[in-house]
């Protein structure tokens, strides 16, 4: 990736910029994956958001059907983002990680055990850049 900021731009400005980036990463995938995803779970994602977040990778709120993603996904295989909207959109349903939430998972994403190992190897937001 090459950063291009005016020069003598502040550390902040250019984590700013890199961010931003990642939120469109996201931003232009998710669209395509609800589409994808909305027949097969039989529910409505009605908005999402995607923010940096410090101890999740992503949530829900089923009343208003939103989901909110962390922007750290952009860093991981797009599996890994499916996953998390599967999971998010799994809870639309199932509030809780009982049986039945399982039970979801299992049917409509059934790899989703190796994608969640795979997403969680690393730290959630650990990353060390030099500009």
């Amino acid at each position: 990736m090459l950063l291009q900021v005016r020069r003598g731009a502040s550390e902040e400005k250019k984590m700013t910029v890199v961010e931003e980036w990642y939120r469109e990463q996201i931003r232009t995938v998710v669209p395509i994956l609800i589409a994808k995803w909305e027949p097969l779970v039989g529910v409505k994602v009605k908005r999402f958001f995607v923010r940096k977040m410090k101890t999740k990778w992503g949530s829900c709120n089923p009343r208003t059907h939103s989901i909110r993603f962390n922007t750290d996904l952009a860093k991981k295989p797009t599996a890994c983002l499916e996953y998390i909207l599967v999971h998010e959109m799994a809870h639309l349903i199932e509030r809780a990680h009982n049986a039945r939430f399982i039970a979801l998972m299992d049917r409509f994403l059934p790899s989703w055990r190796h994608l969640r190992e795979e997403l969680n190897r690393a730290p959630l937001g650990h990353a060390t850049w030099n500009y």
